[in-house]
């Protein structure tokens, strides 16, 4: 058996939308930017070779949220920055390259799970003639998540690890844009920390 605990960098993928037709023009986006992210796990090596593992995941991005419609009547618009959070518990498979006995281990992951979505408004917003996306918002969604990730035997029961993950899920934030966006919400993170083995 073996707990851990890695925190990072967690990067959302942004996503956009124009609508053009005969009586105006539509285009919505939002942008995210990076924010913390905090990965906790437990697991059991059940081979050489391979592992399972159960992780709850927490990472906090601000985006802004961003539509403009141009009419014949004029324009319309709102520019409003959110809060977002996501909550997940995931079930993973390691597959690792190199013997439990070896310094420096990589390995491939896969693994699905439910993440918690929440949106919150953080002030800020500037609208005309539109009507503004739910100041609170919350979704969930069954989410896939891939990773690559190295460990590295510190000396006894202790290891470090580095993962980059990339998980997948339905985008929350994409359908609270006028007009919607289609992109699935993909979060990318960086994390680094410890392990101990029991």
């Amino acid at each position: 058996m073996f707990a851990g605990v890695v925190a990072g960098i967690a990067t959302l993928a942004a996503d956009a939308r124009s609508e053009i037709t005969s009586g105006g023009a539509d285009v919505s986006l939002y942008k995210p930017e990076n924010g913390p992210a905090v990965n906790i796990f437990v697991g059991s090596h059940v081979h050489e070779y391979l592992t399972v593992q159960g992780n709850y995941v927490w990472n906090r991005n601000d985006v802004t949220l961003t539509a403009v419609r141009a009419t014949e009547s004029g324009p319309s618009f709102y520019d409003a920055p959110r809060v977002s959070s996501q909550h997940a518990f995931i079930g993973d498979v390691l597959l690792y390259f190199r013997e439990r006995r070896s310094a420096i281990r990589p390995y491939l992951s896969a693994g699905v799970g439910v993440v918690r979505f929440q949106t919150t408004a953080r002030g800020g917003d500037s609208v005309r003639n539109a009507t503004l996306p739910p100041t609170t918002a919350v979704a969930t969604h069954a989410v896939l998540r891939v990773a690559v990730g190295l460990d590295v035997s510190l000396g006894g029961h202790w290891g470090a690890r580095y993962s980059f993950s990339e998980g997948l899920s339905s985008n929350p934030i994409s359908a609270q844009l006028s007009p919607p966006g289609q992109r699935s919400l993909a979060n990318f993170q960086n994390l680094f920390g410890v392990v101990r083995s029991f």
